[in-house]
């Protein structure tokens, strides 16, 4: 069986920062333009806060202007995180506690990215589809009868368990989620 996928092979090492100062209607300006729904809050580089779409529109339609408005006043301060090296499930398990579809990776303290809640439904379809090919290929070759190696079986003739590799273009049966690509085994190594 394969082990369970660690954060950091999924995580999103790339994301939109402000700082508490920072006006708000140019970070909100930016987090359009990037197309993100969050930005990590940082006082140099200690996380201490976000700002989020949600929280822009509550405030707009509160306070009913974004200018002269900095995003310090308008941020959340607690922000959930995790290890790198902790696993999906218990990354999953942390969204739903802070009702959350995305969580900080952190590492000493140090942000090293995002996981959101896409990244994990994305791996855990992969996850699936590896399973059940290994259960696939299992009950193909049963204990006792000499399978022999020359035979095709109807899961390598089917081109719905293949792939092509985000980093090489290999045409494969053995994609794997790494970064938030699918790569082959041979990109996987380097």
């Amino acid at each position: 069986m394969n082990d369970p996928v660690s954060v950091r092979e999924v995580m999103n090492r790339e994301y939109v920062g402000a700082s508490e100062s920072d006006d708000l209607l140019e970070t909100t300006e930016l987090l359009v333009r990037e197309d993100e729904p969050t930005a990590l809050v940082l006082r140099g580089n200690d996380p201490v806060g976000v700002i989020t779409q949600v929280d822009i529109l509550g405030y707009l339609v509160s306070e009913g202007t974004l200018e002269s408005t900095t995003v310090g006043e308008v941020m959340t301060e607690s922000v959930p995180s995790i290890s790198p090296d902790a696993r999906l499930p218990e990354a999953r398990d942390q969204m739903a506690a802070w009702s959350s579809d995305w969580v900080l990776v952190t590492e000493d303290g140090e942000p090293l990215g995002t996981l959101t809640e896409h990244d994990i439904l994305s791996t855990a379809r992969l996850e699936s589809e590896t399973t059940e090919q290994v259960r696939e290929e299992a009950q193909m070759a049963p204990t006792g009868q000499g399978a022999t190696t020359d035979e095709t079986t109807a899961a390598e003739d089917s081109f719905e368990e293949q792939g092509i590799c985000s980093a090489c273009g290999t045409f494969t049966r053995n994609l794997a989620s790494f970064n938030g690509q699918l790569l082959c085994t041979d990109c996987r190594d380097v």
